[in-house]
């Protein structure tokens, strides 16, 4: 069974020669140890084992979006003007939208050892700038996707793995435009107001959802966003007004094209695992352990394991500081209790990767123990 067959069965619930293992972003592609650009951590010669490692031995599932043609995703994205400079090892970048009398901006950063980017400054601060922004005529969705680099890439990867297309939902695009603590009050004290926003981003969304999974049949999809609305930021019955609401319509139309789509949420998902399984999605990451989390890989594996595959459930921060035998018995774990019983399937896989420029001699030892493991099945 090769690295591809062995992804797609277990997404169609078959029987598989051993659990696929994916290093999620690290997939041995996307990583150019050889660009000289400053911001490119993945040059330092201490990934590079870890970029072979992944392309030569991993289930390989490497990401991506499909743009469409004259249009983006980010309605606000004609009107705005981008400015970038560049502060001793950091590179900012100042977006600003002037809608009528009133002038929003943000502001980012990103520092050339580290491989994250910060948002020091939110688009909307508070409720006036939200209400300023919904006086804007509607954006309409795009029509057209361009499917080439996804197709360029599946011809790269030939039977090494699969690409998964990766999207947000509407509140990923909603609550993104806030710092948390204004989202988390305006979602909590001004539900009508908020609900506006994420149907003028579901109006978006919706359709190009439907046109990509038209376009490109029978592909695994991340819907990420959902975690914004779980506990503790927001109760269960907000997730299911922000997410089950909004993500379900895409979910449908996914697995009704042939796909198969996987709810992406980290943190705490103990009382909201019955809403994430009522969309109908057929994958859930990273499932975190405690006390990232708050349910064990067994847990959600008994109760939801026969309709979702789970993706999971090593911490990234386990890989960069557990000793190595401690670092095994994790693993061990999770692939017990991910293939424990009867279920659709389990891919090990951890929650993030590290973004320092440099990697541990501990962090690539314990990648190679999530092969070794595995192999060994």
């Amino acid at each position: 069974m090769n690295r591809r067959q062995r992804l797609m069965t277990t997404l169609r619930g078959g029987a598989v020669d051993r659990p696929p293992v994916c290093f999620y972003e690290i997939n041995g592609l996307d990583e150019d140890p050889t660009s000289d650009d400053p911001f490119n951590i993945y040059s330092h010669p201490s990934w590079l084992p870890l970029i072979e490692l992944a392309r030569d031995s991993t289930d390989r599932i490497v990401m991506r979006s499909a743009p469409f043609r004259h249009h983006a995703l980010d309605p606000l994205a004609e009107m705005t003007h981008t400015e970038t400079w560049h502060d001793g090892a950091s590179r900012f970048t100042r977006q600003t939208v002037r809608l009528g009398g009133r002038t929003l901006s943000s502001v980012s950063r990103r520092d050339r050892d580290v491989n994250t980017v910060w948002v020091l400054e939110p688009l909307l601060k508070g409720a006036d700038d939200l209400e300023a922004l919904l006086t804007l005529p509607p954006p309409a969705p795009g029509r057209e996707p361009d499917i080439a680099t996804i197709v360029e890439t599946e011809t790269i990867l030939g039977d090494s793995g699969i690409v998964m297309i990766d999207t947000p939902d509407p509140l990923c695009l909603a609550a993104s435009l806030f710092d948390m603590g204004t989202f988390t009050v305006i979602a909590l004290t001004q539900q009508a107001l908020f609900h506006r926003l994420i149907e003028r981003f579901a109006a978006i969304v919706w359709p190009q959802t439907e046109a990509i999974a038209a376009a490109l049949p029978g592909r695994l999809w991340r819907i990420y966003g959902p975690e914004y609305a779980s506990p503790p930021y927001l109760p269960p019955r907000l997730f299911e007004e922000y997410v089950v609401q909004y993500d379900t319509p895409m979910v449908n139309v996914i697995q009704r094209l042939g796909g198969f789509a996987r709810i992406h949420s980290h943190g705490r998902l103990r009382a909201i695992l019955d809403l994430i399984a009522s969309t109908g999605c057929i994958g859930l990451d990273p499932i975190e352990p405690p006390p990232q989390g708050d349910v064990s890989l067994r847990y959600v594996r008994e109760r939801y394991g026969a309709q979702i595959v789970l993706f999971g459930n090593l911490e990234a921060s386990d890989i960069e500081n557990l000793p190595g035998d401690l670092f095994a018995a994790k693993v061990r774990q999770a692939v017990d209790e991910g293939t424990a019983g009867s279920g659709r399937g389990f891919v090990l896989m951890p929650s993030a990767c590290p973004y320092g420029r440099v990697l541990s001699p501990l962090a690539m030892e314990n990648y190679r123990t999530m092969i070794d493991i595995v192999d060994r099945l």
